[in-house]
């Protein structure tokens, strides 16, 4: 990724540049000191003058109203505000017409931001004061007042808090009066410029320490550059927050939100104090010391599928190679391109007005079609259909080019979605609320409908990832979640009994991805590179977790890696310095997907004895199939397993579920091996298996539970009570429990009579399930 830069060889403004702001993606607007507000328009490449200010008024910042709110467009979008060095901000209209001049400030004005939902207006001053405005220009508050001018301010993605410079010091001010404010120093200089990103919900700052820095909203340093030669005197975000542009003196940068350098470029502009970008994060604009206003395109993105490598060449064209054949293909395009993406054997581009699918056996005869509106942000791709987002909503879209579905939820902004927070797969839609960071919504893809009750899936801490797994039967769905203590939790999408069984498979998680053909979910764990190839164990024999890892260390990816993809057997990591590290994977487990999927238990078998493997992968490939065949109850193939882990008394187990009499008993003791007691009850009781369903209690300790059942069921009370007897006898305890004892005064324990009716209730169990086989026989022969 570079940014091609344009220059006019004589500026069109006679002093400094001051501010710079975008109104559409081809039309910007740019304030000076020689009191000029001139309209550039990048299509026709011409400069015309809006309007010549008062000879006294020096413009600081200029800030356009927002264009759109939760997909609405806004009627005032055509104002916007300039600050000045009069003390007083102005709100003018497009055609440069100043609607209302407001006194706010002893001495200048440094700067003044619009909220995301333009129902106010914060204003920085000269006299260290912060105050917040209507959008009609009547104060509201004073924010905050201090001694030191205030040189920069922005936005929190709610617009709730405030964050702003106090020298060397990052405040963050939330706008409830009674909340703690945050603040820390930040900087060995006088912070010049800070910026808060709504997507990712990053801030940067830059100073005269010539440093730029990246920060959580917590406060804590994620990076920090080297020192430059001059101060740095701007920085930006790009609205979808993958990127953002430095400037210097004689100097711009742009940066991964990781902080590692793209491209660095040395124009002759002076110092640039102002960047923007264009809605659609394609173009940035920079305002110069020399009166000269920089343009720069972002091209040379470049994105890899499997052997396909694409690149941005121009604003409207891409180079498609084929790495094996060196094959190549160019492709144009009508209007500049602003997203593409490439998996799963289609790439997907959007530009200013259509959206263009190729498939990668076919890179001549794309299927096009329009859209509603340009700015597309976000391109999430599953096997069978894509997504996208843009200022409007969200849309699923087949490959085809059909419209699925259109998923919506109250409160939904489409303008703060990220990869990190919207996920797909063939069947389901997951997207993690921003007002409730607890909250994930499930959709059906293909209707757009809420899952099940409509109830969403509500986490025990803020999720800062979600992914879907992208294999298998929508019913088996899986989604992964990293919450903010960085532990990763893996359940169900749909609900199998009343509540979502959120189970933790591992902690210390940075970064995650699913294999895009099996559903193997790898990650970095802490120090450790691990790929769980049987995540669902969890959920049928909790032990066999670990044993299905495989851990390797992660030095090699340095610190804060990003793992872009799992493709096939290779993982691509991007490490901290934008580097790109690739990983193989063994190939074995995903064919052991395949094989469980397809019910080829002796193929499967046949790969855990014969693939060359280490022990420790060979004992990793026996753990998953026992977890496979034990989810997919085939007993025979979960025996062999678990006697290869060496889990004896398992094996014991399920010989014991193989001689059970009836089918009813022995889904029950499955799902007691997979620890749903609660299930297994259930499945006992509706086949009428009172008895066996007390015994289960009986063998767990359960004794409150036998007891009550049988009391209901009005049978085997004085069963319970002599087993009661038997275990207290054992222990050498008495009798506390005030029911037990209630009961043990009416009831005579015979063991004699016990065993005999014991012996009953297993002979009508068996002629029950001899009756059974016997009907469903017939069913099928007639």
């Amino acid at each position: 990724m570079r940014l091609k830069t344009s220059l006019l060889k004589e500026p069109k403004h006679k002093e400094l540049v001051s501010c710079v702001g975008w109104t559409t993606a081809d039309e910007l607007y740019s304030c000076s000191e020689d009191h000029q507000i001139l309209r550039w328009n990048l299509l026709t490449s011409e400069t015309s003058l809006v309007v010549k200010l008062q000879e006294d008024l020096f413009p600081i910042d200029l800030h356009w109203f927002p264009k759109t709110v939760g997909g609405k467009k806004q009627a005032q979008a055509e104002i916007f505000v300039l600050t000045s060095t009069d003390g007083k901000f102005h709100l003018a209209s497009k055609m440069g017409r100043i609607e209302k001049s407001v006194e706010a400030h002893k001495g200048a004005v440094l700067a003044g931001r619009w909220n995301y939902d333009g129902t106010a207006l914060i204003t920085a001053g000269e006299d260290g004061q912060i105050k917040i405005w209507s959008k009609s220009g009547m104060l509201r508050s004073t924010l905050a007042q201090q001694g030191s001018p205030v040189y920069s301010v922005a936005w929190g993605p709610d617009s709730d808090r405030i964050l702003y410079t106090s020298g060397r010091l990052l405040i963050i001010k939330p706008l409830q009066p009674s909340a703690k404010l945050l603040q820390w120093k930040a900087h060995d200089g006088i912070i010049l410029k800070v910026d808060w990103n709504s997507v990712n919900d990053l801030i940067l700052s830059s100073g005269e320490d010539c440093k730029y820095k990246v920060w959580d909203s917590y406060g804590r340093l994620l990076y920090t550059s080297s020192s430059h030669d001059y101060p740095v005197t701007s920085v930006s975000w790009s609205p979808d927050g993958e990127v953002f542009a430095v400037g210097s003196f004689n100097t711009l940068r742009l940066c991964d939100k990781t902080g590692w350098s793209y491209v660095l470029e040395k124009p002759n502009t002076g110092s640039v104090f102002s960047l923007a970008w264009s809605a659609d994060g394609t173009q940035l604009a920079g305002a110069c010391g020399n009166g000269h206003v920089i343009f720069a395109h972002v091209v040379e993105q470049r994105w890899e599928w499997r052997s396909f490598e694409i690149t941005l060449t121009k604003r409207r064209t891409m180079q498609v190679r084929n790495v094996v054949n060196d094959a190549g293909d160019v492709l144009e395009f009508r209007d500049r391109v602003i997203k593409a993406s490439l998996a799963h054997g289609h790439l997907v581009v959007t530009t200013s007005l259509q959206c263009y699918v190729y498939s990668a056996t076919n890179w001549n005869t794309p299927l096009i079609f329009d859209l509603k509106e340009g700015t597309v942000s976000l391109i999430v791709q599953a096997e069978k259909h894509f997504l996208l987002v843009d200022g409007t909503g969200v849309y699923v879209f087949s490959y085809e080019g059909r419209l699925i579905s259109t998923p919506r939820f109250p409160g939904m902004r489409t303008d703060i979605l990220n990869a990190q927070s919207v996920s797909l797969s063939n069947d389901t839609i997951a997207i993690r609320d921003k007002s409730d960071e607890k909250v994930i919504f499930l959709f059906d893809a293909l209707t757009g409908k809420a899952l099940g009750d409509g109830k969403p899936l509500t986490h025990k801490m803020e999720v800062m990832e979600i992914a879907l797994d992208q294999c298998g039967p929508s019913s088996d769905r899986k989604i992964a979640v990293i919450d903010k203590n960085r532990d990763l939790y893996l359940t169900a999408v749909h609900r199998l009994y009343r509540e979502h069984n959120i189970c933790k498979i591992g902690t210390m998680v940075h970064t995650m991805a699913w294999n895009d053909s099996a559903n193997i979910l790898c990650g970095i764990q802490d120090t450790q590179f691990t790929v769980w190839h049987y995540p669902s164990a969890v959920f049928t024999d909790k032990d066999l977790l670990p044993k299905t890892l495989y851990m390797k260390d992660a030095s090699e990816f340095s610190r804060a890696p990003h793992i872009l993809n799992y493709v096939g057997t290779q993982v691509t990591v991007r490490r901290c310095d934008g580097s790109l590290v690739y990983s193989s994977v063994s190939p074995y487990p995903a064919l052991l997907h395949e094989y469980s999927a397809s019910s080829r238990w002796e193929d499967a078998l046949r790969l855990c004895r014969f693939a060359k493997t280490s022990e420790e992968e060979d004992q990793s490939l026996w753990a998953c199939l026992a977890g496979m065949a034990m989810a997919n109850r085939e007993l025979t193939t979960a025996e062999v397993a678990y006697a290869a882990i060496g889990e004896v008394d398992k094996v014991q187990y399920i010989n014991s579920i193989k001689d059970l009499p009836s089918k009813e008993s022995s889904v029950a003791h499955m799902l007691l091996f997979s620890g749903h007691v609660q299930e297994a009850e259930a499945t006992l009781l509706q086949a009428g298996l009172v008895y066996q369903t007390i015994q289960v209690h009986i063998n767990l300790y359960n004794w409150d539970r036998a007891l009550e059942l049988a009391v209901k069921h009005k049978t085997h009370v004085d069963t319970v009570l002599a087993y009661r007897l038997k275990f207290l006898q054992d222990f050498s305890k008495k009798e506390t429990n005030k029911r037990f004892m209630q009961y043990a005064d009416g009831v005579e324990v015979d063991w004699e009579k016990i065993q005999a009716k014991v012996e009953m209730e297993l002979v009508k169990e068996r002629e029950k399930a001899a009756t059974t086989s016997v009907r469903s026989s017939l069913a099928s022969r007639r």
